[in-house]
């Protein structure tokens, strides 16, 4: 099983990766055959590159060089194919100099993250190649999620199933995906080799998690998650079946555990596969940026970060003391920049617009404001990457400020509701303390006024997280909340905020999926939009 991360458009990369791995499966480990993920050698998902006449050529080439590199073992790959008028996506076989078999995809899912039917044509026909004299049955992807391929393979004489997976991340994924296959396993009566790909693109995250289960759908195998490698699968063969040797089952990760891994593989492949040399971010002393910092480090290393406390004068002194005590315990660079000069400039060049009106966002935002502009500029100029620290709670109900902390280039911890924030904080610090009991235990602030708390403008976390997760991720109706317990009327004003605010959503940074509606590829509203669930709350 060859659960490796591949880069999206990088065709010569990943056949090299490819053939890499075929020559060692074969010569280290003694394999029959390597089964990679779905779409290996573009990596997942290619997007509207696979529209480019000169990629899909790219493509078919790299499908040549297999066939004249890879000796002495059976390549299962996956990669779009142009045939009979239309492109498909598909298994190949590859081995003894020629294309034994080729598989097109069947179910092509076209919901949430995924746009298959934007690009490809459906397959219909399964595909059962032999190696080394037993009749394996390819399937690819979401066809294991659904009956029929798996019942096709085994009428057509396959006595194992391989399913080739770019199965994305979110928390409880592991569990549901053993599930359907104990299903199908139980089904055909074969054994199922599941492979998944590994490694972050954009939003989305790869966990991996392959899984080998015998016909009795248990499960034999199974690979740590966030891990790249070549794992070997054993199998007894005899006249009335194959059957898995048993080997390492990795427990599966706690949700907060997963969710972590998850999140420092998602900035590590980001940040490395465009590029960046190291990344920039500001630091509060607050918990937000406090976690974004421990996944930062954990995920590219301390030399390669470089932190920026920009006091005002409403920064609390426990603040300061906060964000030296976390960069310290971290061992990153750290300087601070008063945001005070800036700010005063700011409001002295405004001073005649904004005479006889009182203060009220407007200077809290300008605050924001030289921040993210301080943060920009020091970006440009060291050309690592600024991440942002805003959770999904706030982006939810636009409690970020546009071009203020929202400015960056990537937000690891925006598909995270404020209290998993809590959570994952908790978890790092049993690795190792790094962020201050103080930070966790003290009321959430933004610092841009007098006394401020996150409470003076939202309801607590414990009231906010519940009824953002029954109207985001369920599509619940005002209604149906209230009737789960909430009140009318923090409902009502909560939804209004959802909705108002998509427009501070739709420009804000790319960040790390962990649930099933992050805002971005999965939950898609227009900005412009006459219907509101909470069309009688007044505008803030």
């Amino acid at each position: 099983m060859a659960q490796l991360d591949f880069l999206v458009g990088a065709i010569a990369v990943n056949t090299d990766k490819v053939i890499g791995a075929c020559r060692r499966a074969r010569d280290e480990l003694g394999a029959d055959a390597i089964v990679f993920p779905e779409l290996a050698l573009t990596g997942y998902p290619p997007e509207d590159l696979l529209l480019r006449p000169h990629f899909i050529e790219s493509v078919e080439a790299a499908v040549e060089r297999l066939v004249e590199e890879v000796e002495g073992i059976v390549a299962i790959v996956g990669h779009p194919s142009a045939e009979d008028g239309a492109l498909y996506n598909v298994a190949s076989a590859i081995g003894e100099g020629r294309v034994i078999a080729r598989y097109r995809k069947q179910h092509l899912p076209n919901y949430g993250v995924f746009d298959e039917k934007r690009y490809f044509a459906a397959g219909i026909a399964p595909c059962v190649v032999p190696v080394n004299g037993i009749p394996v049955g390819i399937t690819v992807c979401e066809d294991i999620w659904r009956p029929g391929p798996a019942r096709q393979a085994a009428e057509a004489g396959a006595r194992l199933l391989v399913n080739l997976n770019a199965s994305p991340f979110h928390a409880g994924k592991g569990f549901e995906r053993e599930v359907l296959l104990q299903e199908r396993a139980s089904e055909t009566g074969l054994p199922v080799v599941y492979v998944n790909l590994v490694g972050g693109q954009d939003e989305l995250v790869f966990d991996g998690g392959s899984v080998v289960l015998d016909a009795r759908g248990e499960v034999t195998r199974r690979v740590a998650a966030c891990t790249e490698g070549l794992f070997p699968v054993d199998f007894y063969m005899d006249p009335d079946g194959i059957e898995p040797v048993p080997g390492e089952c990795v427990p599966h990760l706690d949700e907060v555990q997963a969710i972590y891994q998850v999140l420092v593989l998602g900035v590590r492949d980001y940040v490395e596969k465009n590029r960046f040399p190291g990344a920039v971010l500001g630091l509060s002393g607050g918990i937000d940026s406090a976690l974004t910092l421990a996944i930062a480090v954990d995920a590219i290393g301390a030399e390669r970060l470089e932190v920026v406390m920009m006091p005002s004068r409403y920064t609390a002194a426990m603040s300061l003391e906060d964000a030296r005590a976390e960069a310290g315990a971290l061992g990153v660079a750290y300087r601070e920049i008063s945001i005070e000069p800036v700010f005063r400039a700011f409001l002295d060049a405004l001073e005649a617009t904004f005479a006889g009106l009182p203060p009220d966002t407007t200077e809290e935002n300008i605050q924001a404001r030289c921040r993210g502009n301080i943060l920009m500029a020091i970006s440009n100029k060291r050309g690592r990457m600024l991440l942002t620290t805003g959770n999904k709670s706030e982006m939810a109900v636009g409690y970020a400020t546009l071009y203020g902390d929202m400015a960056g280039g990537f937000a690891p911890i925006k598909d995270v509701p404020k209290l998993m924030v809590y959570r994952l904080a908790e978890y790092r610090n049993s690795l190792g303390a790094v962020i201050p009991r103080r930070v966790i235990e003290r009321p959430p602030s933004a610092e841009l006024a007098p006394d401020q708390q996150d409470a003076d403008s939202l309801p607590p976390y414990e009231v906010l997280d519940p009824i953002l997760e029954r109207y985001i991720e369920r599509d619940q109706s005002i209604e149906q909340i209230v009737a789960a317990g909430f009140d009318p009327d923090v409902v009502a004003r909560v939804a209004g905020l959802v909705d108002r605010n998509e427009y501070k959503r739709r420009q804000a940074p790319p960040g790390i999926r962990i649930t099933q509606r992050a805002f971005g590829r999965d939950r898609r509203y227009p900005i412009t939009s006459g219907f509101s669930a909470a069309r009688s709350v007044k505008p803030d």
